[in-house]
């Protein structure tokens, strides 16, 4: 038996891209003589559909899809993933499901068991559980069809789940296992999912085909890696990261050949290409080319003009230089060198004549108030304001430049760095990024040296450094990543040897900024726990404020 395994990138609602694709890799599956050709968990119309799934048409939709899938698969079987109507009154309206399909016929629909409610998944909001699990025989063979968490509960030691499904599935005895999946990227999930994929071989003694999305839903990534895992536990193939691909296996080759071949995992390449693709598809999809980048002289910009320039191409990137009468001369130096090292095109508005203007104009409201944050943040929303005045004439996207660190403390101005379409590194912390800055000019310098040594500066006032206002980063880091991503409380961070001021003073600072990143551009997800729709508190509440 031949299986194919087709890892795409889908387009949520755009049924025709979606079902396009498809029915091509079932074509070019056809001539190679596949017997089945899998694809991934609600292909047909790209996942997360969110509340597009509330819409009757949305789901009419769906099943038309599902119809002209079903009329390409003359002489082969194809496995996909739509959602399903809900026959019964009570439950959801909807299932999650993966269709069987073969010799233009549904053979088995078998729906999703184990919901994700939980981060950045909304599942039971959606879609009522499986209660029933049927393997499917196949040309001779008994197949366990399954959907991505339904293998995350191996030997039902998961606490969120009551039901393993594959414990009831191998009582059927079958010869393989088909995961239908849109596992989406942060920059541990790969060996995490690897690892859950090997347990769940060795468990059952049975081999498995893993199908994964790849390209960016707004701010989720999902970086493919589908994987052919044999019952040894062995990874037979893993198929390439953040970038579609398709790709035939013989069956009984997997049965019984013993290899062994997995891709080295490194963090920053992977956060580095999750970066890039979920740029590009966030254009692409949207149907936008070119972006604007204020570009300070910092490394936080740098580094968003760098992965612009890659991933939408030098000549769709365009950047302002607004210097002001803090910046210094070296700022302005390293810009234009890294513009000149990209090819973008770039453009000098100095904003002091605008800023002594608003200044004079506020004069009779302030007084005799001393200089403080206030004209610190009327400069950052006078760049704001330029920025996106160009956005609305040339019609191009403002991407935001804030990073992690800054977001999770506040550091930032409203309406003015903050400003933008997407954040392109706002899941990215302070100390990663310098980390992206040395993997970026590991085989040439493409950012300036000085932009990356010099000491991190908003330039707002004479002499500025960031370690005036906040701690060092690598301590900063530290404490923020034990408790956004371990959710750990702060007396926990404290026994953990770092100073009870200093950590109370950070997670104050985190929960009172709440505000602030609830009105700002969503923010390319790379890791387990980013702003935005996976990390939901309150703005009012009280914890540690």
């Amino acid at each position: 038996m031949k299986i194919a395994i087709a890892q795409l990138n889908y387009h949520i609602g755009n049924f025709e891209g979606n079902v396009k694709k498809i029915i091509d890799k079932i074509h070019l599956a056809r001539k190679e003589e596949v017997d089945i050709v899998c694809f991934g968990e609600l292909a047909v119309c790209g996942y997360p559909p969110r509340d597009f799934l509330e819409f009757k048409d949305f789901i009419q939709l769906c099943e038309r899809a599902i119809e002209q899938i079903r009329i390409a698969s003359i002489d082969i079987a194809v496995v996909v993933g739509s959602p399903t109507v809900n026959p019964v009154p009570e439950g959801k309206d909807l299932y999650n499901s993966a269709y069987f399909i073969a010799d233009q016929e549904i053979i088995h629909v078998q729906h999703k068991t184990l919901l994700p409610t939980y981060d950045i998944f909304d599942e039971y909001r959606y879609f009522e559980p499986a209660t029933e699990h049927k393997t499917v025989v196949y040309k001779n063979k008994r197949i366990a069809l399954t959907i991505c968490e339904d293998i995350w509960n191996i030997g039902n030691e998961n606490p969120l789940y009551v039901t393993c499904p594959l414990d009831i599935l191998i009582d059927q005895n079958p010869d393989f296992v088909i995961n239908i999946s849109a596992s989406p990227f942060s920059y541990d999930q790969a060996e995490e999912r690897l690892d859950v994929i090997r347990a769940n071989a060795l468990r059952y003694n049975i081999p498995m085909f893993y199908i994964n999305h790849i390209g960016a839903q707004t701010e989720i990534i999902f970086d493919g890696g589908s994987v052919v895992m044999s019952a040894s536990g062995k990874i037979y193939e893993e198929m390439p990261y953040f970038k579609e691909h398709y790709r035939v296996f013989d069956l009984e080759k997997v049965l019984i050949e013993d290899q062994s071949i997995e891709q080295p995992k490194d963090k920053i390449l992977e956060i580095h290409d999750a970066l890039v693709l979920g740029l590009h598809d966030y254009f692409d999809k949207l149907g936008f080319k070119k972006c604007i980048v204020g570009l300070s002289g910092g490394i936080d910009s740098a580094i968003t003009t760098v992965l612009a320039a890659k991933s939408l191409g030098a000549n769709n990137v365009r950047v302002f230089l607004m210097p002001s009468q803090y910046s210094s001369d070296h700022s302005i130096d390293d810009s234009l060198l890294l513009c000149k090292n990209l090819g973008v095109q770039y453009d000098i508005v100095p904003i002091e004549p605008l800023f002594k203007e608003y200044l004079a104009t506020l004069k009779p409201i302030f007084g005799d108030f001393q200089y403080d944050v206030t004209e610190e943040n009327l400069q950052a929303r006078i760049r704001g304001m330029l920025l996106m005045a160009a956005s609305n004439k040339f019609g191009n996207i403002v991407l935001n430049t804030s990073n992690k660190s800054e977001a999770a403390v506040g550091y930032g101005t409203l309406y003015g760095d903050m400003c933008g379409g997407l954040s392109v590194i706002g899941d990215v912390y302070k100390t990663e990024v310098y980390e992206l800055a040395r993997y970026i000019n590991r085989n040439k310098i493409v950012i300036p040296e000085n932009i990356i040594t010099k000491p991190p500066s908003a330039e707002l006032r004479p002499n500025q450094k960031d370690s005036d206002s906040l701690p060092e980063y690598d301590i900063l880091d530290d404490v923020l990543r034990l408790y956004i991503e371990e959710r750990k409380g702060p007396e926990e961070i404290i026994k953990l040897g770092y100073d009870p001021t200093l950590v109370k003073r950070i997670l104050r600072l985190v929960n009172i900024n709440e505000f602030k990143r609830y009105q700002t551009a969503p923010a390319l997800r790379v890791s387990s726990k980013a702003f935005g729709m996976g990390r939901r508190m309150p703005i009012v509440g009280k914890y540690l404020s």
